[in-house]
């Protein structure tokens, strides 16, 4: 089979089988760089898909809201105005102006996915001699849930609504002493109440929202709020969800509205993710060049230890070119070779943690994600960090005179 291998193949073959201590070390070396990378990238994806999963599947993407309300200084006559202290009102519960205008203009754009109409304000849940404050919001269950996933967090009953259901956290249902089934009268402050079925308990991952959800369809929250026809906010969906930010401000630019992205409301937490993937590519960064100077450093001292070698080959007719690319086809090897070593042990390490890490009610602390892709990519770049490596050995090599070289 040999016969059939370019020269510059057989002989860095040879001369990493000859120096066989090194040619391991070098590999393990690179193979625990590659593992490191392996690890650390497909753990940081899979956070951040918990992450991503668990925000952006209990709250819209962009949500729309009515500008603040600002007072403004009387005047008294043209071109006079009242020197006093204007102090900022409270903010009235109020519709969006032409909000079925503004939903269609949502739905046009080609960034948006989905768009739902909501209304939400504060009402007394009533049970018996058990009473709570709670934040009342009124939705389309059709284009609400596909935003906000209400259906995956319920435990009990089911995600209907019609203009008999409402649907609560789990913490109220205890506070109030309810079940799925039980009525419940909401009670507005205008003096509206109106009595509901349970038709499911959710469990949203948070204690402070679990004790004041509530859902009910949008038209018996208007008829509850007082606000017949009128809907506070417009939730909506990206198809990017790191456009969310950008496509919010053209939002707000363009119409009278208020637009809050999920960036912007999670700014806390959008910035741990992306401190966690600055902090993962610098890892790979000097992973990467630790396993660079490994090889330029083995390969420096195998072309000082075959000097002589090299100086028979070049004696015997062997081009500048032909050593050199003995040198980087070692240097490739060498890297490729680690790498699959790397990945293996890398995924090994990865399904190993991931069937131990456990969060505190017993699910799994992040979803395993081990793409292709990055097996691919990380062979690749181990491959390509050999060669670049091997460079400088190589160009050595190559530049070695022959009688100097046979000499010693």
């Amino acid at each position: 089979m040999n016969r059939w291998l370019p020269f510059e193949w057989i002989a860095a073959v040879r001369f990493l089988r000859e120096g066989r201590l090194q040619t391991i070390f070098i590999i393990a070396g690179i193979a625990i760089g590659v593992a490191v990378i392996v690890f650390m990238s497909a753990m940081l994806a899979g956070l951040e898909a918990n992450f991503i999963k668990r925000v952006l599947t209990s709250q819209p993407q962009i949500q729309l809201l009515t500008p603040d309300q600002v007072a403004r200084p009387l005047r008294n006559a043209p071109g006079e105005v009242e020197d006093a202290v204007v102090q900022r009102p409270s903010q009235r519960v109020i519709s969006i102006d032409q909000w079925p205008k503004i939903r269609s203009q949502m739905l046009a754009m080609p960034e948006v996915t989905a768009v739902s109409p909501t209304i939400a304000g504060s009402v007394l849940a009533v049970r018996g001699d058990a009473s709570r404050a709670v934040t009342l919001t009124g939705v389309e269950p059709e284009s609400y849930f596909n935003i906000v996933k209400v259906p995956d967090y319920i435990v009990a009953g089911e995600a209907r609504l019609t203009s008999e259901d409402v649907i609560i956290g789990i913490e109220l249902a205890k506070n109030l002493g309810a079940v799925v089934g039980d009525k419940l009268n909401l009670q507005a402050g205008s003096g509206a109440n109106r009595v509901l079925t349970i038709s499911g308990l959710a469990d949203f991952g948070n204690k402070g929202t679990n004790q004041r959800a509530t859902f009910v369809a949008l038209r018996t929250a208007q008829s509850l709020l007082g606000m017949i026809g009128g809907v506070t906010t417009i939730d909506i969906t990206v198809a990017d969800i790191y456009a969310a930010e950008d496509i919010a401000q053209r939002i707000e630019a363009a119409m009278p509205v208020e637009a809050d992205s999920w960036i912007k409301t999670n700014a806390q937490f959008f910035t741990a993710v992306k401190a966690q993937e600055n902090t993962n590519t610098l890892i790979r960064l000097f992973v990467g060049l630790s396993v660079a100077f490994g090889i330029a450093a083995v390969l420096v001292v195998s072309v000082i230890q075959r000097s002589k070698d090299i100086g028979i080959l070049r004696a015997m007719g062997t081009s500048r070119g032909q050593v050199l690319r003995v040198f980087l086809v070692q240097g490739g090897l060498l890297g490729f070779v680690g790498s699959l070593f790397g990945a293996a042990l890398g995924a090994f390490a990865l399904i190993y943690w991931h069937s131990m890490a456990r969060q505190a009610d017993g699910s799994e602390l992040f979803p395993l994600i081990l793409e292709r892709r990055l097996f691919i990519l990380t062979a690749l770049l181990a491959t390509v960090t050999g060669l670049l490596a091997a460079t400088a050995p190589a160009v050595r090599a190559a530049k070695l005179d022959p009688v100097v070289a046979i000499r010693g």
